[in-house]
């Protein structure tokens, strides 16, 4: 993947900063803000050029770069363990660390590492950890808050669902279960949040005959989350909103089957699910893809910045910057034997990507 300076500067002024008249339209009508695609003319100083995501709140998740993480010592001359690979990721410029487990090569220190020592990896390279992909379960949480707090956690939270079941009494149970987790987890002074796929913007199946074992098999058009969103505490639940999987939500769920057995069409806009609860969303996942409709998906995971979705939209109008963080992630960034370099110089590129949105604000 080429990261010529000049190069990824045309890519990011063409991808990142042009906002389609489609969605303009959309988030108009909804009384949100509409991405202005050409800055202020003049150079008198009642304007100015800011960061649109701070400094301070660019993060990776290091499952984007859990080759190098779990690598044993080689001679390949990459970074390897947590303490090298986040040397290396703090020397690129990120800020913050979410974590995907906390284990690494065992011949590296003759042992396996200790949450402790991860602590003071952190301290030493001034990165802040911002979350955490775990096992979020009543009978293991509060060790996992443990944990969490020994890092410097503010957020607690996991990469699946709070159920994958598509029927609403399920959700229901785990509304009751996670009201209950984020109270003790505020207690700590932490947030729950879970992060989403595409399945849980499919729809919900809440209506219609009943099968055989009495469950609803059709919708009202109600999704998922969209319906957790409403069942749960604000003070207690929150959220991290994957953006490559929301824009693929909105690719694959489209049409549901009502109650009278119609086929009917519903888009999902990742922009307006998020602005409509904005401070419910302190984490993102700042994922990147290519528009390819001949895919399951309808989008190739792609490096930050190198793709087709439009963050400088995103984030310019969901707004509250101070609040919200964004971790980097691509699933697919490990390179393998063949490269054993390519997730870490994914990193870089996508960090500097992320560093390019901007926004213009009057002084």
């Amino acid at each position: 993947m080429a990261a010529d300076p000049q190069y990824r500067a045309q890519v990011t002024r063409r991808r990142l900063l042009a906002a389609s008249a489609g969605a303009a339209a959309v988030l108009g009508a909804a009384g949100l803000p509409v991405l202005q695609t050409n800055g202020p003319a003049r150079a008198d100083g009642k304007w100015r050029v800011d960061p649109l995501i701070p400094a301070q709140n660019r993060g990776i998740i290091l499952y984007s770069v859990r080759d190098r993480i779990s690598a044993a010592p080689d001679d390949s001359g990459v970074p390897y363990g947590f303490e090298r690979v986040l040397a290396s990721l703090a020397e690129m410029g990120y800020k913050e660390i979410e974590f995907a487990g906390y284990n690494q090569h065992t011949s590296i220190l003759g042992r396996q590492i200790t949450p402790t020592e991860i602590r003071k990896i952190l301290d030493d390279n001034g990165l802040v950890a911002n979350g955490t992909h775990t096992s979020i379960r009543a009978d293991t949480f509060q060790q996992q808050l443990d944990i969490a707090e020994e890092l410097g956690m503010k957020n607690i939270g996991t990469g699946s669902d709070p159920t994958n079941s598509a029927y609403q009494s399920d959700w229901d149970a785990a509304a009751d279960l996670w009201n209950e987790l984020g109270r003790q987890a505020k207690e700590r002074k932490m947030r729950l949040y879970t992060h989403n796929h595409d399945v849980a913007y499919s729809f919900l199946l809440d209506s219609g005959p009943l099968d055989a074992n009495g469950k609803p098999t059709r919708s009202s058009g109600v999704r998922r989350l969209e319906y957790f969103f409403a069942k749960t505490d604000p003070k207690y639940v929150f959220f991290e909103c994957d953006i490559y999987w929301a824009y693929v939500a909105r690719h694959k769920h489209t049409k549901y089957i009502n109650s009278a057995g119609q086929e009917k069409t519903s888009l999902f806009d990742p922009i307006l699910n998020v602005a409509r609860r904005t401070k419910r969303f302190p984490l993102f996942h700042a994922k990147d893809g290519n528009r390819n409709t001949a895919l399951p998906n309808g989008y190739e995971m792609i490096p930050l910045g190198e793709g087709d979705i439009n963050f400088q939209q995103f984030f310019q109008t969901i707004g509250e910057s101070d609040f919200h963080h964004a971790n980097w992630e691509m699933d697919t960034a490990p390179g393998g034997a063949a490269n054993p370099g390519q997730s870490l110089d994914f990193a870089r590129l996508s960090y500097a990507n992320m560093a390019d949105l901007t926004i213009y604000n009057k002084d």
